[in-house]
């Protein structure tokens, strides 16, 4: 029996062969009447229809030549992820079929996703997709390149009966199928019933993807496919779709498309361009990331000399990592200049992606006994929690003396978070980070302070006095104390907790920037690196989150690294108590009467 593969093989090893455009034709007519006269292709191709892309389509290649239609390796990848949706979606083991695609410039998704579309029109009943552009011209590019062109080139016999294949839409009157082509707008997607919808740079939509998500409304079937693939264009909705793990995210690096290389145009330029890249003399960002590329990510010669002249072809050189990212933390290039260095804080989540895919950070939540409204250290533990606030990168070391910054929430989106530091070697230790009232945010510092040995704790104090003052109803030992001077009688006095001010939040800031400039090797948790990108000096010069993003684990850590010097750097230190066992066991108090005392859950501290 002869299947749609066998066909696609043959059809490729022909083209090999002659690389003429013509006798491809008159294959592609004799696999037409094959699939006219074979059920069991036909089932095939309406089952996986790119298939029939590879059988009988062509597209206008990037020379300007009209060549066979067959996928590349980005292209397989995607679309093998669409079969394993849909396959999982009828298993009932996902509820949508939705993509994220970032990616860098014209590697065919488009191209692919149009085709996709145009084969599932021409080969099933009732059938409707629409694809979305961000602007007019690229609208009429994709209708008229990436269907029509495809479309007018297919044998006769596989062009169903047509209501008209104009105004950027292909209508088929007996199949009652269709798709159509538009360019983004709040009101397109109204009175229909759509089985696939395909966003087109969506980061790029002038109306935003929420007006476009709020026209489409109940337009989209259960089970339609929906894929929105764009370059990045700074933090915006489409970083916030990245961000919320409601989707399925693809990247795509520029290494993966195969003609992305380029030959050396002489002995002497390929002498010159490896010396540069090997020496590691050269203190430019090119050159080491290039040296990155070639040894990293281990790019043959012509893959890493293809992205230098792309790079140099740019007057604003920062565009390389937005048009052709190598992570997506370097595609969503923040608007404002980011404060951190953005080279090494995205260098450092790739490598803690690695190490992290084997070894996943401990994560939990501390539970504790109280009696008469105190927390019984003894009871003090760390239940294990996928999901819960606290991340442990370093278990408590014996008699080492740590630092415990705090920011709390100031209400809307915020949430409370916790930095733990190693205070002899300045390690990221563990982060508590998580939406929480203060008085269990003050307890949640109490037993993290209480599992690293006592660590000195410094909260900010400009939004809530409540955290500190309820550490001290608890009778935690060590707290950071800032002097302030009396009003009435001019003397300074300690109080306990960090003040943000005019005078020392630039100081913190500064000195975390240096520490990470210089130490980005201690620092162990993503969102806080990723936190850092969107970290950037205003209009005004002054540093602080971009708009719609949070900066709590950045001050939270600033104010980590501050309290270090109120904290001993010395083993042999007086711990306020001894530390908690590695395995984070406890041996339990008892009382005469076991009621006397609460036992706090996770469900009530939070959540």
């Amino acid at each position: 029996m002869i299947s749609c593969d066998v066909i696609i093989e043959k059809r490729k090893e022909i083209w090999q062969k002659s690389r003429d455009i013509e006798q491809d034709k008159r294959f592609r007519e004799a696999v037409a009447r094959k699939i006219i006269e074979d059920e069991d292709i036909r089932k095939e191709i309406q089952e996986y229809p790119e298939k029939l892309i590879e059988m009988c389509f062509v597209i206008v290649n990037k020379e300007k030549q009209t060549v066979p239609f067959f996928l590349n390796e980005v292209q397989k990848d995607f679309i093998e992820r669409i079969n394993r949706a849909k396959r999982e979606y009828r298993e009932g083991k996902r509820l949508h079929i939705r993509f994220l695609v970032l990616k860098g410039r014209q590697q065919g998704f488009t191209s692919v996703i149009t085709a996709y579309q145009l084969a599932c029109t021409i080969t099933r009943k009732n059938f409707e997709g629409f694809t979305a552009a961000d602007e007019d011209m690229n609208t009429t590019a994709i209708f008229e390149n990436k269907a029509k062109f495809p479309y007018m080139h297919l044998p006769e016999i596989l062009k169903p009966s047509e209501k008209y294949n104009n105004r950027k839409q292909f209508l088929f009157e007996k199949l009652n199928s269709s798709w159509e082509v538009k360019t983004a707008s709040p009101n397109m997607g109204r009175s229909r019933t759509i089985n696939f919808f395909h966003g087109s740079e969506v980061a790029f939509w002038k109306d935003g993807i929420s007006g476009v998500q709020a026209g489409l409304g109940e337009a989209l079937t259960k089970d339609a496919i929906q894929i929105y693939e764009s370059t990045a264009n700074g933090h915006n909705e489409y970083k916030e779709l990245w961000d919320s793990g409601a989707w399925e995210n693809c990247f795509y690096a520029w290494w993966r498309t195969p003609e992305y290389r380029l030959k050396f145009e002489s002995p002497t330029k390929e002498t010159w361009f490896k010396q540069q890249v090997e020496t590691g003399k050269n203190s430019e960002w090119i050159w080491k990331r290039c040296y990155w590329l070639r040894h990293s990510i281990n790019l043959d010669w012509e893959q890493v000399y293809w992205y230098y002249v792309k790079y140099e072809g740019y007057i604003d050189k920062e565009l390389i990592k937005q048009e052709y990212p190598c992570s997506p933390d370097e595609a969503f290039i923040s608007t404002g200049q980011c404060i951190f260095d953005q080279e090494k804080i995205i260098a450092r989540i790739q490598e803690l992606e690695c190490i992290q895919k084997k070894n996943k950070p401990r994560r939990g939540i501390f539970v504790y006994n109280m009696h008469n409204d105190k927390i019984i250290d003894s009871t003090i533990r760390f239940i294990d929690d996928p999901n819960g606030p606290v991340a442990i990168y370093e278990e408590p070391q014996n008699r080492t003396p740590y630092v415990l910054g705090a920011d709390t929430a100031e209400g809307g989106n915020d949430k409370c978070a916790g930095q733990i530091l190693n205070n002899i070697t300045g390690n990221q230790a563990a982060v508590w980070h998580g939406r929480t009232d203060t008085d269990l945010f003050a307890k949640q510092l109490y037993c993290i302070g209480r599992y690293y040995n006592g660590a000195l704790i410094a909260v900010e104090t400009n939004f809530d006095l409540h955290p500190v003052k309820e550490l001290q109803r608890l009778g935690y030992p060590l707290q950071y104390k800032r002097e302030v001077i009396d009003s009435v009688t001019n003397r300074k006095q300690e109080k306990f907790g960090f003040q943000t001010t005019r005078v020392t939040r630039p100081v913190i800031i500064a000195e975390l920037v240096a520490f990470v400039r210089e130490h980005i090797e201690l620092i162990n948790d993503i969102p806080t690196l990723r936190e850092m990108l969107t970290f950037v000096r205003n209009e005004q010069g002054k540093p602080e989150a971009i708009e719609g993003k949070n900066d709590d684990l950045v001050m939270s850590l600033a104010i980590a690294n501050k309290a270090r010097e109120q904290q001993t750097m010395t083993f042999d230190h007086p711990i306020a108590w001894n530390a908690i066992p590695e395995s984070g066991e406890a041996k339990r108090e008892y009382f005469d009467i076991e009621d006397e005392y609460t036992e706090e859950t996770a469900e009530s501290l939070f959540w």
